[in-house]
């Protein structure tokens, strides 16, 4: 056994049987040991930024680490945006980045670069295995730390010849240690606070998309306090039967308005509603001056327990939820006319069945969709969660990987999904059950709104650094190129058609829509 093969067993002994593969020269020894266990499922992503896009996704729907295969410090880097990502999501990830051999590093070769530090950079936990006989216990080590504080980014570099001399056995991930829990006087001190007048309760992780959900709202029921959630979340059930809770919107305009009546405010699994940039003559942060802020649970703490803790206190525990505090069926009719981003909301909100995942890169376009899907049939929605565009695609194949049984659609505006276009291939390779449906409106739209937000106005180089003309992007071409059926809609009944033809057919699909 070498020291590859030692790291392949320790991965399958310790529940990672996924991993999502981008390799080079210096990883040879461990695809050859990946390629002696079929049992390890192993994706190929055309660019490694689709890798590690693709490994959140997978822990976001299924709470399991999964491995990215990336080759040096180049191949780390591109992988870089969606670790960032991956990262603001709580996303387990294990990334096995493959390294020359120790004794070549002194040589300045051209693919040589700063491993730990480009690691570093964007891991929560990093190692180099020395030698190959402690590769498993360095590969153990890493699902631990990938299982810890909610999930986490960890990096095992593999110098080649760690992966291809002599190892001695495999190891098995150690259980992640105990979730920090708040003092039981923070929890009394929560309690009291969500009684005054003008209280809310704001929520994340778990309690986004869980039975969690539901304590939280027999706690704002005891209380009084408004439920509210963030804009930017990992992972939120929503549709009919979901408790109703106030979503925070993009725009820090929008989120001073929401919260300009709020005195007390306590964060659970949340952090502090901020601005996503700073803008001249805006606050950065949402809530009122004077407010009150309770950070009684960070999101690396145990949000269950806290939330639990909590109903106790304020005497939740027996509180029966109404028809009033959850979220209603309410389906639009199927919509005719002209096609406009309302009629596309209205027909994704009827057509889409019940468990549908929605990986939403779209913040403009992809608006009317979120406020149509509301009342839809229950579902999951997941967002970009660091802000880094480029993670749709990839974020949908890795839901897709794991939740086979589930449609997956995926909004996104054209401009983000040109980062990352190549997961369309890896859709059609592995023949993953995803919609895609492209904002083609040939503009980075955010990027206008972001202009009007700081004050400043467009002329002729903002156009040609903003708008992608001259020539368009043809998008039915760009998705059968990568092997996926396609179709350009430019009126409301095309896209019915089309969008109600892959809600019953299993694979992948993109649908263009001009508007």
């Amino acid at each position: 056994m070498n020291g590859a093969e030692s790291l392949v067993e320790t991965l399958l002994e310790s529940g990672v049987d996924t991993v999502f593969a981008n390799p080079g020269t210096s990883e040879m020894h461990f695809v050859a040991a990946l390629d002696r266990r079929p049992e390890m499922r192993c994706i190929l992503c055309l660019f490694e930024g689709g890798a590690s896009g693709a490994a959140d996704g997978y822990y976001r729907m299924s709470g399991k680490v999964a491995a990215t295969l990336l080759h040096l410090a180049p191949g780390f880097g591109n992988a870089f945006a969606n670790l960032h990502n991956a990262r603001k999501a709580q996303s387990g990830v294990v990334n096995i980045m493959g390294e020359h051999a120790s004794y070549h590093l002194r040589h300045e070769s051209p693919l040589k670069g700063d491993t730990m530090g480009i690691s570093q950079a964007v891991s929560h936990w990093t190692r180099v295995s020395q030698d190959a006989v402690q590769v498993a216990g360095d590969g153990a080590a890493a699902v631990t730390a990938a299982r810890s504080l909610n999930g986490q980014v960890a990096t095992l570099i593999l110098p080649a010849n760690t992966a291809w001399e002599e190892a001695v056995a495999s190891e098995v991930a150690a259980a992640p240690p105990a979730l920090r829990r708040p003092a039981n006087a923070a929890i009394a001190a929560a309690a009291q606070a969500l009684r005054r007048p003008g209280a809310a309760l704001m929520v994340d992780g778990a309690a986004l998309h869980s039975d969690l959900s539901l304590t939280a709202a027999r706690i704002a029921r005891a209380t009084g306090a408004r439920l509210m959630a963030p804009f930017f979340a990992a992972r939120t059930r929503r549709g009919a039967g979901t408790p109703r809770m106030q979503r925070l919107v993009y725009e820090i305009d929008g989120n001073v308005a929401l919260m300009a009546d709020i005195g007390t405010l306590v964060l659970c699994g949340a952090a502090r509603p901020t601005a996503f940039f700073a803008y001249p003559g805006k606050p950065s942060l949402a809530e009122a001056p004077g407010t009150a802020v309770l950070e009684l649970c960070a999101i690396d703490m145990d949000i269950g327990w806290t939330l639990q803790a909590l109903a106790e206190a304020c005497g939740a525990g027996e509180v029966v939820l109404t028809a009033q505090d959850l979220v209603p069926l309410i389906l639009p009719e199927l919509p005719t006319g002209a096609l406009n981003l309302d009629k596309i909301g209205a027909a994704i909100a009827h057509l889409m069945p019940q468990d549908t995942v929605v990986v939403n890169e779209a913040v403009t376009s992809g608006a009317p969709v979120a406020i149509a899907t509301a009342t839809a049939r229950p579902h999951d929605l997941l967002v970009t969660m660091g802000g880094a565009i480029g993670d749709g695609l990839p974020t949908a194949v890795g839901v897709a990987v794991a939740c086979p049984e589930r449609k997956v659609v995926a909004l996104s505006g054209d401009g983000s999904a040109m980062y990352t276009l190549q997961s369309l291939w890896t859709m059609a390779r592995e023949g993953l059950d995803v919609t895609v449906v492209i904002f083609a409106n040939h503009v980075y739209r955010i990027l206008h709104g972001e202009l009007a937000a700081v004050g400043a106005k467009a002329g002729r180089n903002v156009a040609r650094m903003f708008d992608m003309v001259e020539p368009q992007l043809d998008w039915v071409a760009l998705a059968k190129g990568h092997g996926v059926e396609a179709v350009r809609c430019v009126t409301t009944d095309e896209f019915v058609a089309a969008f109600g033809r892959a809600m019953t057919r299993r694979g992948p699909m993109l649908i263009a829509v001009e508007c």
